[in-house]
């Protein structure tokens, strides 16, 4: 096969797999605004500041006998519209229930 026939198969499939490579681009497009607008999703609740927010305002893990290690999750967003900053290590106030 002469370097041209090599040239003109190579764009003959590539013009066969366009329709594919747009169909998949547009699908990945699609599926992106899809995550970006799903619900549950951060907005800004306040303009001008930072504002930290927790998904989970309390955390009940039940009765734990002492001296047994517990562990838990929780997600912090910033709804606020400036970057937050910490200019101090972070501050978490365990609190015992009744």
């Amino acid at each position: 096969m002469t370097k041209r026939n090599s040239t003109r198969t190579q764009h003959r499939r590539l013009r066969r797999s366009l329709p594919l490579i747009v169909i998949l681009g547009g699908a990945a497009l699609i599926a992106l605004a899809v995550f970006a607008l799903r619900p549950g999703r951060a907005t800004i609740e306040v303009t001008g500041q930072a504002k930290l927010e927790a998904d989970q305002q309390k955390i009940d893990l039940g009765t734990v006998r002492l001296g047994t290690p517990v562990t838990t999750q929780f997600v912090l967003t910033n709804v606020g519209d400036q970057p937050l900053v910490f200019s101090q290590e972070p501050y978490v106030e365990v609190v015992e229930g009744c």
